[in-house]
């Protein structure tokens, strides 16, 4: 799998976010410095992600859970 660029985020969990659009996978790099890509993210999953005022909590409610994930 190659590398989804990401941008940064504030949060007190998730240090950065990207997607890639070719094949729906958001990536999520947490703090602690694990990385998971959620695949089949839709890019209007994702935009709500980014624009999210807790990025923890949208992953939560919208994210995990709902799409297959896998630790990178």
């Amino acid at each position: 799998m190659t590398m989804i660029e990401r941008i940064p985020v504030q949060s007190s969990n998730v240090k950065s976010v990207g997607h890639d659009a070719n094949t729906n996978t958001s990536a999520v790099e947490f703090k602690d410095g694990s990385v998971y890509h959620y695949h089949d993210v839709p890019k209007d999953v994702h935009d709500g992600l980014v624009a999210a005022k807790s990025v923890g909590g949208y992953i939560h409610a919208n994210i995990k859970g709902t799409y297959k994930h896998s630790k990178q």
